[in-house]
């Protein structure tokens, strides 16, 4: 099997696995105050100190949680209280579910967000929430956020992003770049699912969304997944080799290209690991299915529910017409990928693409 999935969920790290079978092998709570207790808060504070070090926050400013879903939930919860709403028209779900009333920043035909609009917003509603994706899940499109973060602080506005995607990938000081939260999520750079963090500016008053013991100062409640929070630190700053990545997806892109798909978002700054290939005439559950049975593992583009193909909201909002939008699928190569997996991949890819070709497989 050849896993190409990595947005999903990238395969777990070495170090991950250690230190989550070491926080398992002292058990206890971190409330508890009797000697199993302290074993495992020194587990949790040792990987609080650890996550600040690496995206410079203060530990206190660290708050741990299921994951960037709840995280990102969090921060709409706690900033965007009493303030309009404003998210980009490609944020993930995880964004749009938790600010269903926003109003959407529009992207420009590359995917990156409109400057210029939301200048204009922020003009009209000062002291807003902005929630902005550093890159993009589908297409790896990474946005300006430097930029993004200088109109808000003139709007007076605060700037949630979120990093999921590019922790360990295309790492910024999102704090220093003027963001007031950031959310990340352990799995998507090597370590357990169940554990992510939202990471604030000091002067934030975070309310809890999910009330309970007082865990995380009061502003998370819940006994901690500690086994999968101490992986989330130990994978943190582990060796990510992105010139060789970077690489191997643009050999994948070109290989596709020749063979008459599309690269969307491919004339912006992207992540290293990810392409977002459209095949014209070919629908992308058929892509996957052929891909799935050579034991090639990608995403679609698509959201597949009760088996029909419905339009990337990404691709939609990045123009592509709606047929297309149902016509690609996601590369996005893990951190332990290898050249032969490349290979495999070009291969299937062309097998594929010649067995639709001959049965005449045309969008739906």
């Amino acid at each position: 099997m050849i896993y190409l999935d990595a947005n999903a969920t990238e395969p777990l790290r070495p170090e991950a696995r250690e230190a989550a079978l070491a926080a398992m092998e002292t058990g206890g709570n971190p409330s508890s105050v009797h000697g199993a207790g302290r074993a495992a808060r020194k587990i949790l504070e040792t990987a609080r100190e650890r996550v600040a070090a690496f995206v410079h926050a203060r530990p206190a400013d660290v708050i741990f949680c299921a994951g960037a879903t709840e995280a990102d939930a969090l921060a709409v919860h706690a900033l965007g209280a009493g303030r309009p709403v404003f998210i980009g028209a490609t944020e993930h779900d995880a964004i749009r579910a938790a600010a269903p009333g926003a109003v959407t920043i529009p992207v420009l035909a590359d995917g990156q967000v409109d400057l210029a609009a939301l200048e204009a917003l922020l003009a009209d509603h000062p002291g807003a929430l902005v929630c902005l994706m550093a890159a993009n899940n589908e297409t790896g499109v990474l946005h300006d956020i430097a930029a993004a973060a200088r109109l808000c602080a003139k709007a007076g506005a605060l700037l949630h992003v979120d990093a999921v995607q590019a922790i360990g990938r295309a790492n910024q000081d999102w704090l220093a770049l003027g963001a007031a939260s950031f959310a990340l999520s352990g799995h998507k750079f090597g370590a357990l699912p169940g554990a992510g963090a939202l990471v604030t500016r000091s002067n934030l008053e975070i309310k809890a969304l999910i009330k309970g013991g007082g865990q995380e100062l009061g502003r998370r409640g819940g006994t901690p997944a500690l086994p999968a929070i101490a992986g989330l630190a130990a994978a943190l700053g582990a060796p990510y080799e992105a010139g060789q990545i970077a690489a191997w997806r643009d050999e994948i892109e070109a290989f596709a290209l020749s063979h008459g798909a599309v690269a969307a978002g491919r004339a912006a700054p992207r992540l290293p690991n990810t392409v977002c290939l459209i095949l014209p005439g070919v629908r992308a559950e058929t892509q996957l299915i052929a891909l799935d049975m050579a034991g090639i593992c990608v995403s679609s583009g698509s959201a597949c529910s009760s088996g029909k193909v419905t339009a990337s909201h990404v691709l939609l909002a990045m123009g592509v017409d709606g047929a297309l939008a149902g016509q690609a699928i996601r590369v996005s190569l893990p951190w332990n990928v290898q050249g032969e997996a490349v290979r495999k991949f070009q291969t299937a890819y062309a097998s594929m693409l010649a067995r639709a070709l001959r049965n005449g497989v045309q969008s739906a």
